[in-house]
């Protein structure tokens, strides 16, 4: 079975993003984005996803990597 993985790190630096600008403005906490900013979570909520992809200007596909390949 493959994986999604987050690619948000990628993201915030190429926004040149610190973790607790972009927690504040997407309203989460800076220990709940860091666990998506690790891949530590198994789920995200569309509306998370959303404030993700207004805050740093980009589209979902931006964010999210699919693979086959064993993590």
């Amino acid at each position: 079975m493959g994986h999604i993985i987050l690619r948000l790190d990628r993201m915030m630096v190429e926004r040149k993003m610190s973790l607790n600008q972009l927690a504040e403005q997407v309203g989460i906490t800076n220990a709940n984005l860091s666990k998506i900013k690790n891949n530590r979570v198994n789920a995200i909520r569309f509306s998370t996803l959303a404030g993700l992809c207004q805050a740093l200007q980009c589209q979902p596909g931006d964010i999210l990597e699919y693979t086959d390949e064993d993590i």
